[in-house]
Formats: structure tokens, C-alpha cells, sequence
């Protein structure tokens, strides 16, 4: 669920004070979770990047032992696929009844509204649990950059040998080509590390040294106004979200795993 519509999604309406501290609860863990990584929106559990939180004797795969399989998340996943299809009983309830009040309203109503609240219930406990205990491994995401960013960073680094050191930028594209295509070839047919910022060092064309290099890849160059863009939206539309609610006691997410 995006953080904009869990604030759309908040009800000012008295009977909805506990589904009103379930959305803040979720919208606060993950406020936290954005301003705190902001720089970085590839967070991916997969690569082992992120995990949702996980219980010290709890097994992620009845198969496999060492697998850590994101339960919580899949949950989620499941319970608001049924939540979407949900919604089909009322179409068809409304396509075959041609508004008159018969049984099979009344019968389906009680079936497809209490349940969907159920599960709403269930997806706001378990997003809730996520977004507070959520771990990040910022060695892993540091790993992954220093093997994809050189390539992403020749732009940059062609164009500061241009701009200060007076290269041919057409010889100089033809050197990173050529430079990129070498330094492929030995991660996927070797499995080995990316050297092509020992390439482009190593070649005088460039005129530059690997601290040098090491300045023009720092990070933070490459990710836009993203960080920005995190706190603005945080504190334009989160923040008042939180403080005008800010007299709902929070409910504390209990799920099993």
C-alpha cells in the first residue's frame, strides 16, 4: 500500500478509531523508514538488501532450512488480493439483481463486507509489524553499488576529464566502451569483481587517478532529488497527518509467525 493512500485512507469519523491508529501506526513506521533511507529507494529483500523483521526460532521455508522467506509480506500480499477480487461481489450482486432488494443481496452482503473488514484488519496488523521492525543491511546495498555505479558513473567521469583536463570526448567514448565491455565480460564470464574503475585509472588517456575517481563516484551524485523529494512529501504530507491525529493511542501489532 503507497504511503499516499494510507493517508487518503485515514477517517476522521469516530467508529473508525481503531482502523485510524492501525493506518497510523503503518504510516509512522514507514515515515521513519523513508526519512532514514532516503537516499536509497532499491531496497529489495530479495538481494538481500532488507528483511522484514524475523523471530529468533522462526522457520522461513518448510522446504528449504536456510531460507528466510518474507512471510509477513506474502501475507499481505494474499490478503489484499482477496480485498481487490472482493470488491466483484458487489458488481455482480448489482449486474443480475436490477436493484431489487432480494436474498441475494442481503446474503452476499453478509458474507463480502465482514470479511473484507477482517482482512483489511489482518493487512494493517502485519504492515504494521513490518514497518516498525523493518532491518536494512547497509554493507549489502554498499556492495551492490560499488559493483554497479562505475558503470552508471562513466558519464560523469568522461565528462569531468573533458571539462578539466581537456580530453577528446569522442576518444574518450570510445576508451569507456571499450573499457565497459572488458571489465562485463569479467563478472559474467568470470565471476570476478568490476575493475573498471582500475581500467579507466590505469589509462592516461583520462588523466585521472583512482582517489579521483573515488570523488566522482560518491553516491549521493547519483540519486537525484530523491532525498529531497522524501523529506518534502514527509513534511508536507505526513507530518500533518500525524500531528492531527496525534491523540489516537496507538495499537500494538500482535501476529503470529
Amino acid at each position: 500500500m503507497p504511503i499516499r493512500w494510507a493517508i487518503k485512507a485515514v477517517s476522521p469519523f469516530p467508529y473508525s478509531r481503531k482502523v485510524d491508529s492501525q493506518f497510523l501506526n503503518v504510516l509512522a513506521g514507514i515515515a521513519q523508514s523513508a526519512s532514514k533511507f532516503s537516499n536509497d529507494i532499491r531496497l529489495l529483500q530479495h538481494l538481500k538488501e532488507v528483511e522484514e523483521p524475523f523471530e529468533k526460532n522462526q522457520i522461513g521455508s518448510s522446504a528449504m532450512a536456510y531460507k528466510r522467506n518474507p512471510m509477513r509480506s506474502e501475507r499481505i500480499g494474499s490478503l489484499s488480493r482477496y480485498v481487490m477480487t472482493d470488491v466483484l461481489n458487489g458488481y455482480f450482486t448489482s449486474a443480475t439483481q436490477w436493484f431489487e432488494r432480494t436474498l441475494d443481496d442481503s446474503a452476499n452482503k453478509r458474507l463480502s463486507v465482514p470479511e473484507a473488514f477482517l482482512a483489511i484488519d489482518g493487512i494493517l496488523n502485519l504492515y504494521a509489524n513490518v514497518a516498525d521492525g523493518l532491518v536494512v543491511y547497509p554493507k549489502v546495498i554498499e556492495a551492490r553499488l560499488r559493483k554497479e555505479l562505475p558503470f552508471m558513473a562513466t558519464e560523469n567521469i568522461m565528462m569531468d576529464a573533458v571539462k578539466f583536463r581537456g580530453a577528446d570526448r569522442q576518444v574518450l567514448h570510445e576508451k569507456i566502451r571499450q573499457h565497459s565491455m572488458a571489465a562485463s565480460r569479467v563478472i559474467k564470464e568470470e565471476g570476478g569483481e568490476n575493475d573498471l574503475l582500475e581500467r579507466i585509472a590505469n589509462d592516461e588517456a583520462f588523466g585521472v587517478t583512482l582517489d579521483d575517481l573515488e570523488k566522482i563516484l560518491q553516491p549521493e551524485k547519483y540519486t537525484g532529488r530523491a532525498k529531497e523529494q522524501t523529506e518534502d512529501f514527509l513534511a508536507e504530507e505526513v507530518a500533518p497527518v500525524l500531528e492531527k491525529y496525534k491523540d489516537i493511542d496507538s495499537v500494538e501489532a500482535e501476529i503470529n509467525v
